[in-house]
């Protein structure tokens, strides 16, 4: 019964769809974190920047932006200047992430060290020592 429900206490985790929508409809202060995943390419980092700017305005929560599929430092300078001021996470581009997908199977279990999925797994393992903390 959702009355009986301590909403502080429940921690939702949401992969939503790519684009601004799904922020332009959550009220204001309704979310704790925002992760934010681009690429270094224009396109990306444009709906990015916008999607950074709604989640500011809607003081949605702490905003880390998560760098995907970064080459070198100038992919990574690229996304540090069109988002400055917000908390990045960079995830290296990866061949075992493509072969993951080519075989249908999740990274985590076909190559839990991959540099990829370390990098995923630190955010995740960050994330839920917070949600612990507080």
């Amino acid at each position: 019964m959702l009355s009986s429900v301590n909403f502080s206490d429940v921690t939702v985790i949401a992969d939503l769809e790519a684009g601004i929508g799904t922020l332009t409809r959550l009220a204001n202060e309704q979310v704790d974190v925002v992760l934010l995943v681009v690429e270094p390419t224009v396109k990306s980092l444009e709906v990015g920047a916008r999607a950074a700017e709604l989640a500011r305005e809607k003081s949605l929560g702490r905003l880390i932006v998560i760098a995907n599929r970064v080459r070198n430092q100038a992919d990574l300078d690229a996304i540090s200047s069109r988002l400055p001021g917000i908390e990045i996470v960079p995830v290296p581009h990866d061949p075992a992430i493509v072969e993951a997908d080519r075989h249908g199977v999740a990274p985590l279990d076909s190559a839990p060290d991959a540099p990829a999925v370390r990098a995923v797994s630190k955010v995740a393992e960050d994330l839920l020592a917070a949600v612990k903390r507080s």
